[in-house]
């Protein structure tokens, strides 16, 4: 149940995406003056319409996009004499550029949104955490024992209180381990290194409240499992004192103002991410391809809006409510840069043209030439096609591909 309702939830958010998006639209054109005829969610019949002023609003029954209708978004579009004067193609250079980026401007505002409220909430990711070293403060003392056999080694009951090592010699909660037996520790992996290879009386420098003590601890060798390949283990006997280290703050909350700088700063790592995994877009729908006729599905291919909305439904069902809305803002800064590509039928598409043309009446005017006009949208026309058939076909892919075959957050 929570499953479906996951899912249902996912796909609101993605409905509520494009319906900021066309109204970016929609907001932009009027503030400037151009003519909205109509805004829809959805395709296909009309469900209701209502009309408020000169333009018509409405849902219909298939909620796979929406549009905003502005009157003379090109010089090839039918317009009454009415709506002449404030045709979209008439406009400046910057009006026009401001109105069609505006879909994608509401795409990032709402993921900047979305990850403001998990940032005073439920708290970001912090990639420099997740990429720094362990550092070796002590967060607190374990049961150390010595093992012989794997019987030994899986048994887990140990007394809380019993004493360790670490515990036997001195060492607190919240020391910083400095050194061990003269070398230095600036790490805990430096620090399990260290120990590991040590037995008997160790000299151990740690820091406490500022100050630096000298400890000697008794190390013990016990017997311990140690991976080796894939499958196979062994047992090694090592040095162990029986401490472990304060984790990594791999999640952290801000307050209202904090949150502003740390919301900006994780919002520019969405866009490298977004950035690096449309470059290798490509690269990766043969992965896609594969795995609908069996294939192992890897978890880095391209979904469609079926397959986020299932990964969404999957991530409610084990209560990771974190990842179902980060996953929801990093669709929306997709959706957006995805948009803003100098493709058509994108609005980048749009974009180009309409920059080609600013661009190509600059030169015509140092060569003393008039204007050019408007570019010829049927000339383009081709390669429009090309464009929205390889987008059909990838769309197609991916929606198979997460039906046969889902990304799947736990195997």
């Amino acid at each position: 149940m929570v499953f479906i309702l996951g899912i249902v939830l996912f796909a609101l958010g993605i409905c509520l995406s494009v319906a900021l998006h066309e109204a970016g639209h929609m907001w932009a054109a009027k503030a400037f003056g151009m003519k909205v005829r109509r805004y829809f969610i959805g395709f296909g019949p009309t469900i209701f319409s209502f009309r408020r002023g000169e333009t018509e609003y409405g849902v219909k029954w298939i909620p796979l996009g929406g549009f905003c209708d502005i009157a003379g978004m090109t010089a090839l579009d039918e317009v009454t004499p009415e709506e002449s004067k404030r045709a979209m193609w008439r406009f400046k250079t910057w009006k026009r550029t401001v109105v069609m980026s505006a879909g994608s401007a509401m795409h990032f505002i709402l993921g900047f949104i979305i990850l403001y409220l998990m940032a005073i909430t439920m708290g970001l990711p912090n990639p420099e955490a997740q990429a720094a070293p362990t550092q070796p403060v002590i967060n607190s003392t374990s049961c150390a024992r010595a093992a012989t056999t794997l019987e030994q080694l899986n048994d887990t009951t140990c007394p809380a209180d019993a004493p360790t090592p670490a515990k036997t010699a001195g060492i607190q909660a919240g020391d910083k381990i400095l050194s061990v037996a003269g070398k230095p520790t600036p790490t805990w992996t430096d620090v399990l290194a260290a120990v590991q290879v040590a037995g008997g009386p160790t000299p151990f420098v740690v820091e406490r409240g500022g100050q630096r003590l000298n400890l000697t601890v008794d190390v013990p060798r016990v017997q311990r499992v140690v991976a080796d390949g894939e499958k196979k283990t062994t047992v090694k006997e090592v040095g162990m004192i029986g401490a472990s280290p304060v984790p990594k703050t791999l999640v952290a909350t801000y307050g209202p103002v904090d949150a502003v700088g740390a919301t900006v700063s994780f919002t520019g790592t969405m866009f490298s991410e977004t950035a690096k995994r449309l470059i290798e877009f490509p690269s990766r729908i043969p992965a896609v391809v594969d795995s609908i006729f069996g294939g192992e599905r890897d978890p880095n291919t391209p979904v469609s809006v079926v397959g986020a909305s299932r990964i969404g439904g999957e991530a409610a069902e084990r209560g990771l409510w974190e990842i179902f809305v980060l996953l929801l803002a990093s669709l929306n800064f997709f959706i957006g840069v995805f948009n803003l590509l100098p493709l058509l039928p994108l609005d980048g598409g749009h974009i180009a043209v309409v920059w080609y043309e600013r661009v190509r009446d600059w030169f015509r005017k140092l060569r003393g030439k008039a204007a050019g006009g408007p570019v010829d949208y049927t000339k383009l026309s081709a390669v429009t096609m090309v464009l929205v058939f390889i987008g059909g076909a990838v769309t197609l892919l991916t929606v198979t591909a997460d039906i046969v075959n889902p990304v799947k957050l736990f195997q």
